[in-house]
């Protein structure tokens, strides 16, 4: 396919995923990676830009709920550190992970993801406004899972949010909405030092991510303006089923097998 096609298909998709995933709150970052490589861009090309849409679209969403006054900057700052170094070493070491390795952790999280996604359909909402007292047990835990975190998210180029907001809401007992405005802040902070790990051990291709940026940036903004007239549940059970589909292509592109 013409290298020129084949980028207006990415800045098409990438578009869609930020506008559909921008309107219940969730960047996509999980997605862009891998529908980079399905494209037929390389994994360490593809992993790296995802990082800076990561980027892009936790530091919008994120100002969005500071904005609203949902964000515990102080429990975000403890993650800080850890999930920070943790990125940096996963966006250096990408370099040196075998390809095929790295597809199949992509399989792994993306049915992790699609079942945690469609697991939302009968999950119930939770409405609490305090915020939890953290013990200093807490915090040493904090900062060893956002360490975890970082490193996938380095490895991989995805936000890591679908790990951090589980972790805030059922181990930390944040109210959901805090720990999504949390969350976007935290992988603003892995985003950037995954950058910087890849940056230290490959060149990013540029003009890849200032078309597809752009794309994100205008459709986050998009979506968030947009009224939802669907069940946000479906949607993200929706999604859940994409993420297993993007699975399977993965799946079938390591054994060469067309789908």
């Amino acid at each position: 396919m013409d290298l020129n096609i084949t980028l207006l298909i990415a800045v098409a998709f990438v578009f869609v995923i930020a506008f559909v995933f921008s309107m219940f709150g969730q960047g996509g970052g999980s997605v862009y990676s891998p529908l980079l490589i399905l494209l037929g861009y390389p994994p360490l090309l593809s992993t790296s830009t995802s990082l800076v849409l990561n980027l892009i679209t936790s530091v919008s969403a994120g100002y969005v709920f500071y904005r609203k006054k949902m964000v515990d900057i102080k429990t975000s700052l403890i993650f800080a550190p850890g999930i920070s170094i943790g990125a940096f070493i996963g966006g250096a070491l990408a370099k040196f992970v075998n390809t095929r390795i790295l597809l199949w952790l992509f399989v792994i999280f993306l049915t992790t993801l699609g079942a945690r996604m469609f697991y939302t359909y009968w999950e119930k909402e939770k409405d609490e406004k305090t915020l939890p007292n953290l013990s200093t047990a807490m915090y040493v835990l904090i900062a060893l899972f956002g360490f975890a975190v970082g490193v996938i998210s380095g490895l991989l180029g995805v936000g890591g949010g679908i790990l951090i907001v589980p972790f805030m809401v059922y181990v930390c007992k944040y109210p959901t909405k805090f720990a999504a405005g949390a969350s976007h802040l935290i992988i603003s902070f892995s985003a950037l030092a995954g950058i910087i790990g890849h940056a230290a051990t490959h060149r990013l291709d540029i003009p890849l991510i200032i078309v597809t940026g752009l794309a994100v940036l205008i459709g986050g903004n998009l979506g968030a303006r947009v009224s939802m007239k669907v069940n946000p549940k479906m949607i993200r059970a929706g999604l859940g089923l994409l993420m297993w589909l993007l699975a399977a292509q993965l799946v079938a592109k390591l054994m060469g097998v067309s789908l």
